[in-house]
């Protein structure tokens, strides 16, 4: 019999996420330290936010994953490490997470933010730049990566998305 051979996505999830711990934030925008402690506190406040939806969490999880391959173009970077691991629609909130700075700060061009509100997840974008602030807490609690990756698997397997 033919063994097929199928990458587990939560095991790449983990393998991206893991380095994050080594990569230390400018202490100025980011006091709580390490990417995975700051990407752990934005999943837990999404999870809060919109416990159901798993691209909207998985964003929220993996949405600095690039820091530990490409600090001047961690979006660029992540995203093309997730490749074939992430909905279109997480790719989305991922590809555009930064810009809801420029929303917040009223510093993104009217052209631009008109663009974004087409899209029909620009409401959740809205909310992963909440979260993404939100996320900067210093010692805070927050879920244990692996319980937040069982999190998201078990909505998958319960939705069968």
């Amino acid at each position: 019999a033919e063994v097929e051979q199928r990458v587990d996505r939560f095991q790449v999830y983990q393998a991206l996420l893991l380095p994050l711990e080594s990569v230390r934030e400018n202490h100025h925008t980011h006091p709580e330290a390490d990417a995975l402690y700051h990407s752990l506190q934005v999943f837990d406040l999404a999870r809060e936010a919109l416990p159901y939806d798993e691209d909207f969490l998985l964003a929220a999880l993996l949405h600095d994953v690039g820091k530990a391959i490409d600090r001047h173009d961690h979006v660029a970077a992540g995203l093309e490490a997730l490749g074939g691991f992430i909905t279109e629609r997480t790719a989305w909130l991922i590809e555009h997470h930064m810009l809801t700075h420029a929303i917040n700060d009223r510093t993104i061009g009217s052209r631009a933010l008109r663009r974004l509100q087409q899209n029909e997840s620009y409401d959740e974008l809205i909310v992963l730049g909440q979260c993404d602030r939100g996320g900067r807490q210093v010692g805070v609690a927050v879920t244990e990566l692996d319980e937040a990756l069982d999190t998201v698997r078990e909505l998958a397997e319960t939705f069968g998305l």
